[in-house]
């Protein structure tokens, strides 16, 4: 692993041996662990934190590994070490021992550990962490044994890492460590050395307070002793460090524990005032030597070792002996093609692996100048030399290059890489209150928080500054991989692995076959030796027979049928840079989709306005929907409709503004003045629509209108352009201009925003306020309120729409000074309705064929937006990814937050008021409607729609059971983080479903990578992320994705089946051979590997996918009685028909026995010819009865390729047993055989293709059948004996079970 670059004025230091054996375990970290985690331990606590037992696992030597245990290895590891030769000054060495300097600190902690819990809850991923040392007897052993075994020893430590780490290490405690070991849940490994740096600092300087609290709590240390550990001004001379994927880890010396040095923050950040000061250059030094430099910088792999992780694949080294093995036995052509196959397969993983490498770090990789106070004065520094405590001006930067806090001035900024949605935010300087509540060692930064967070990679859309201050200005609190940046990036980098069970029953069945290979090849040995064959050809016949029932050649050709359906998918603009989800795309059966951009259109329309009018009879109501306002007058006041009004209110009450000849601001506000077509000018004269002030006297006059601060913005009609003059009667006509004088902005706790206006020339001023209907009703008039208000309201909203209302009034005897000193409240009160402006969010065209397409096909739908969940219930009843006639069911606090364990949290129904599901079931509750009528027919069925706040709270505190039921019933996941989409993802998994993920957007990129699969309809960060992209901006994409991922899983199936049978068929005529020391010739091992075996295993993967998307899914275990049942099937009827012509050879009157010669080849005879064309024969029918058709691939006639081979094989074939040319006949070393016998085994063959395909049919699914239903009805009556009966079937899947239980 590399370490950042540290100071240089930093000095490292080895560690010195103990001699304490104790072992202690260390605690898990306090820190807010997500539900997942809480819920997985309490499962798991029966199991002893200290076990030692793990699985094998293959040591990580990624870019990520730095670390002694390279440098220890034989000279043929040398090359792994030279992304590593520019952090040789902050390794520790290995074989050096001085004494270190003792600690000033006083150990208040008796116990030290040797072994350490770490949670990181970002990643969700648990590590333990274990502390070793060199033993140098036995490394020196292990480095003998590297080179006298030509590097075999190395390369098996290599593949199972906790026997070296058991060979040359022991272990020690965690703070005299040579080397540590990071092992995570997933069994992954990792040695890295840490390293040592003097620093001559504070705790303080290094641990966060509130860090260090989170820890005590988890001690049994008494309270009275916490106050002296809490001390943050103690001296601290030595740091160790230590980076684990790209988290810095820092070893605390009371605690004995390493802790996360991203979450620090300085205690003596109380006041703001403090915070402007900067630092010193020494503060600096001392910090970027701890912290590390500000730049998310990805490390790349040499090609070289790239390569070298690559051909170390066990695949790869078991083809490269196989190949040696070939060569020596002078087969050199095959050897040749399996040579340049498994070439091409490395090269262009090795291709693909750079350009995503080189892609994502492009995109992460960020530096710039900016402007920094440091030691007393302000200079421009390079944007990676930020420590946190920097105070940095942002006057001009474009994008936040690190994670701060404002202090100073105001800014807007677009976060649409971590939100998703490009809604320009305003962020206000950070309060003294506010600095005292930051806690930097929480999962997330609370809303209060974050409205002062810049957030690295967002970009800056406005900086404004105080009206005391020149500059913006904002401090540094997280640099690199510790920003929010920098986690997305790391969750990327890092996704958890996936658990195909095809990959993993494909290795289970080929050690089946190297069983049968190492029988074989004790059977073959001792009866070479009875023979009296030299043990030299002995050796390579024995080894050559697990060559051929392994075959090399089987990783390339199940990658066949994969590589064709990328190049089909490829033409659809769908790209793929992982090719083993293409096969597990096969298995999706739960797709959850983002909803803006992905399933509608980015932002929101205007549907229309609704006009109050006030009837004859002098009560109000709202007019008809309007979706046009061309007939509207903005300066007409009508006595009976307030449309002129409403109309007023979207040309000026909004905070719009043009930044660098763009009009920028809240997307809402933009659709609603874009509606108008009106034009928007600020006071320096820039407009909207590009157009300049007519003369010089307008610009002066502009600007000191705008210094007094009165019009700094004006809207009118296009081409209503006229200049400005405060006087009245300088105009005989008043223009339709009207200025926005002052403005109240958008307030979340107030769920409104409000401007006062005045018409140019006009007599009085105006308030126009639009906002929440809720809102509205406290601040409007009652007597201007419409009669259907609550209907009306409810119709809407319950649709999806977007609803905002509006309202006004007038202000009267109001003079220009006195507006800074009036009064929000006195402002936005005693208003009159004016009525609503709906928006809505368009569908996207083809987003309702392929949801409909996908319920067909019985694959689950879940929306996860980070939209409102009214919206995204509309917009999933509007594509069809909920019935219509289905009740909804969306939750609500009834005490308590998300945070709060014993909060009350009900399900109520989104049509029927009062109706609830029940709290401990998550099923209805029979009850009345007491309201509206349901706007789509009687209910069917139901669904749930989860907040992100109930999302929170069930995962982090409601029973497990409970949980499960949501995840089951819950088709809708609104208002939800992009961390939660993950989890979300993660959690669907756990339960059973093989989960996909489609969205389009950065703060997809954790959801994307935790899925199945992922498909990003996006080419920005998402592409990186997501293992399939797409250039078409619609979900048909996913279709294809399953229908091709499908196709490649059956063909994945076929070749695989195809390739055990090939090497069965050809294990059974050596082995007869063998019996008698004959064997097949090259050639005819060439014509069999190379003319046969190849064409038919590429061409067979190239059948198309069936056009339709089937309701079943194929098979993924090649354990299964299905694929078992066939394949022990077809291996019983080929090797029987094998064995009746051999005994059929034998029982002919012109047959001779083969005259044996020990020094011989023994080729020639009639019992190699026989099995010879038999066996020809075998190798193509089966290919035709393992091709597999409808209803997940096309007819075989439909791949002409494949038909065109099999038709020129079987020709050739049966040339070569009829009437074989005298060279053909002698470059196989054929016997002459009597023509009656030629054509009696070519009846055996056809006879053969004929019993093959009819079991294959027929016979094998109905007995696979069979076997299931017997070994179910012993298991019943094995449950009657213990009195005890399940209700319905048992499901090994838990959403099953769910599913079962809630609707028995």
């Amino acid at each position: 692993m590399h370490t950042l670059p540290i100071a240089t004025t930093s000095q490292e230091i080895p560690l010195r041996i103990k001699s304490q054996r104790k072992q202690t375990v260390g605690s898990y970290s306090s820190r807010g662990r997500s539900g997942l985690y809480r819920r997985r331990y309490n499962i798991q606590d029966q199991v002893t934190e200290s076990e030692s037992g793990r699985s094998d696992v293959e040591l990580n030597t990624s870019d990520e590994h730095v670390g002694e245990s390279d440098s220890s290895d034989s000279n043929s590891s040398s090359s792994e070490d030279e992304d590593d030769d520019n952090d040789d000054d902050t390794k520790t060495k290995s074989f050096f021992s001085p004494v270190r300097e003792s600690n000033r600190i006083e150990r208040t902690f008796t116990n030290e550990t040797r072994h350490q819990k770490l949670l990181l809850t970002e990643e969700d991923v648990e590590v333990d962490i274990e502390g070793y040392r060199y033993n140098t007897l036995r490394l020196i052993i292990y480095r003998v044994a590297c080179v006298l075994t030509l590097g075999l020893v190395w390369i098996i430590c290599r593949w199972v890492p906790k026997w070296k780490v058991a060979w040359v290490g022991y272990s020690v405690n965690l703070e005299d460590a040579e080397w540590l070991v990071f092992t995570n849940q997933y069994g992954d490994q990792q040695v890295i050395s840490p390293v040592h740096k003097r620093l001559q600092c504070t705790i303080g300087s290094v641990f966060s307070l509130e860090q260090i609290k989170r820890e005590l709590a988890d001690t049994s240390l008494d309270q009275s002793k916490h106050a002296s550990l809490l001390a943050m001004n103690k001296t601290l001379e030595w740091v160790t460090l230590v980076e684990y994927r790209y988290v810095r880890l820092a070893f605390h010396p009371i605690l004995h524990k390493f802790l996360i040095v991203g979450f620090w923050k300085d205690h003596s950040w109380t006041v703001v005032k403090g915070l402007k000061s900067g630092l010193t250059s020494k503060k600096w030094e001392e910090r970027l030597s701890v912290f590390g430099t500000n730049l998310i910088d990805i490390h790349e792999k040499s090609t070289l070792k790239l390569l070298t992780d690559e051909v170390l694949d066990p695949f790869y080294v078991f083809q490269i002996a196989s190949i040696i093995l070939w060569c020596m036995d002078d087969y050199y052509y095959y050897a040749f093609c399996i040579f340049i196959i498994s070439a091409v397969s490395v090269i262009t993983t090795l291709i693909e692996t750079i350009h995503t490498t080189k892609k994502m770090r492009e995109m992460s990789r960020f530096k710039c100048d900016v402007r920094v106070f440091r030691s007393g004065g302000w200079r421009t520094v390079n944007s990676i030399e930020l420590v946190p405590g920097d105070l940095i001006n942002i006057n001009d930067l474009h994008t936040v290059p690190c994670d701060a806090m404002l202090i100073s001035g105001d800014c807007m900024v677009n976060e649409s890489m971590l939100t998703g949605e490009s809604v320009p935010v305003s962020k206000a300087p950070i309060t003294d209150i506010t600095l005292r509540k930051v806690n930097l060692s929480n999962d997330s930064i609370p809303a209060e928080v974050s409205k002062h967070f810049l957030f690295m990679g967002t970009k800056i859309i406005r900086v404004r500054e105080d009206e005391n201050c020149t500059t913006a200005s904002a401090i540094v609190v997280r640099t690199g991989f510790n920003t929010a940046k920098g986690a997305l990036i790391r969750s990327m980098l890092f996704p958890k692995p996936t658990s195909f069970t095809f990959y993993r029953d494909s290795y289970l069945f080929i050690g089946v076959l190297a069983i049968i290979a190492v029988f074989g090849f004790l059977l073959s040995s001792v009866n070479f030796i009875r023979l009296g064959i030299d043990y030299g050809t002995m050796m390579l016949r024995a080894l050559d027979l697990i060559t051929i029932v392994v075959p090399p050649a089987l990783p390339a050709t199940m990658s066949i049928g994969t590589n064709f359906a990328i190049q089909r998918l490829k033409k659809k603009g769908i790209f793929c840079i992982s090719p083993p989800k293409v096969n597990i795309g096969g298995k999706i059966d739960c797709m959850c989709f983002d909803k803006t951009g992905t399933l509608t259109e980015d932002g929101l329309d205007i549907h229309g306005i609704r006009a109050v009018k006030t009837q004859d009879n002098g009560i109000k109501k709202f007019d008809e929907e309007s979706t046009s306002v061309t007939d509207i007058e903005a300066n007409e006041e009508c006595n009976n409709s307030t449309a002129s009004r409403i109309f007023r209110t979207m040309t000026t009450c909004h905070s719009l503004k043009i930044v660098e000849g763009e009009l920028l601001g809240d997307p809402l506000d933009l659709k609603m003045f874009e509606f108008t077509q009106w034009e928007l000018e600020e006071s320096e004269g820039v407009s909207s629509l590009g157009l300049k002030p007519r003369n010089e006297f307008s610009t002066s006059q502009a600007k000191k209108i705008a210094k007094i601060g009165i019009m700094p913005t004006v809207v009118r009609p296009p081409g209503g352009r006229h200049d400005l003059h405060l006087s009245p009667d300088s105009l005989n006509k008043p223009p339709i201009e009207f200025g926005i004088i002052h403005s109240f902005e958008f307030v979340s706790a107030l769920r409104r925003m409000s401007v006062i206006v005045r018409q140019l020339a006009g007599p009085s001023m105006e308030v126009f306020v639009k906002g929440a209907p809720e809102v509205m009703v406290d601040i409007c008039r009652p007597e201007t309120m419409p009669a259907d208000f609550q209907e009306r309201l409810y119709w809407y909203t319950h649709r999806g729409y977007r609803v905002i209302a509006c309202a006004s009034r007038e202000l009267k005897d109001i003079k220009w000074h006195k507006l800074h000193k009036l009064k929000r409240q006195d402002v936005e009160c005693n208003l009159t309705f004016l009525g609503f402006i709906i928006f809505e969010n368009k569908l996207k065209l083809h987003t309702k064929d392929a949801i409909t397409t996908l319920r067909d096909a019985k694959i689950r739908q879940i929306m996860c937006t980070g939209d409102n969940v009214l919206t995204a219930v509309s917009v999933s009843r509007e594509c069809g990814l909920v019935d219509q006639g289905s009740e909804i069911y969306i939750p609500k606090f009834l005490k308590g937050s998300s945070t709060e364990a014993d909060s009350e949290l009900v399900w109520e129904s989104v049509l029927h008021e009062g109706n609830r599901l029940s709290g401990d079931t998550l099923q209805p509750r029979t009850q009345t409607s007491s309201y509206y009528h349901h706007p789509y027919g009687r209910a069917q069925g139901y669904y749930v729609a989860v907040t992100g706040e109930a999302f929170r709270w069930m995962v982090d505190y409601a029973p497990t059971e409970l949980l499960y039921r949501m995840l089951v019933k819950g088709a809708i996941y609104a208002r939800m983080s992009p961390d939660e989409k993950a989890e979300l993802v993660t959690m669907l998994q756990n339960i059973g479903y093989c989960v996909g993920f489609c969205g389009d957007g950065a703060n997809d990129c954790g959801a994307l990578k935790a899925g199945d699969i992922g498909i990003s309809l996006s080419e920005a960060e998402a592409s990186v992320a997501a293992p399939f992209t797409s250039n078409t901006m619609d979900i048909n994409c996913v279709i294809d994705v399953i229908k091709e991922g499908r196709a490649a899983l059956v063909t994945s199936f076929s070749c695989f089946k195809y390739m055990a049978l090939y090497s069965i068929i050809q294990f059974t005529s050596v082995t007869l051979l063998y019996a008698f020391g004959s064997n097949l010739g090259d050639f005819q091992f060439l014509y069999i590997d190379l003319f046969l075996i190849l064409p038919i295993a590429v061409f067979m993967g190239y059948t198309a996918v069936w056009p339709h998307l089937y309701y079943k899914r194929p098979t993924a275990s090649l354990v299964s009685k299905k694929v078992l049942t066939s394949l022990i099937g077809h291996i019983i009827i080929n090797s029987g028909f094998q064995f009746l012509i051999y005994w059929t050879v034998h029982q002919q009157d012109w047959y001779e026995a083969p005259v044996f010669d020990p020094d011989g080849e023994n080729i020639m005879c009639y019992e190699n010819t026989a099995l010879f064309s038999l066996s020809s024969f075998q190798y193509i029918l089966v290919a035709i009865v393992f091709s597999v058709g409808p209803p997940y691939r096309k007819p075989l006639w439909t791949n002409g390729r494949f038909i065109l081979t099999l038709t020129a094989l079987g020709a050739l074939t049966t040339w070569t047993l009829i009437y074989p040319h005298p060279f053909l006949k002698d470059l196989l070393e054929l016997e002459t055989l009597p023509l009656s016998f030629r054509a009696y085994i070519l009846f055996i063959a056809a006879l053969n293709f004929a019993t093959s395909y009819t079991c294959e049919r027929y016979l094998f699914p109905n007995l696979a059948g069979w076997i299931s239903q017997s070994i179910l009805w012993t298991r019943l009556k094995l449950l009657r004996q213990t009195e005890y009966m399940p209700v319905g079937k048992v499901h090994r899947k838990i959403y099953k079970r769910v599913n079962q239980e809630m609707e028995s």
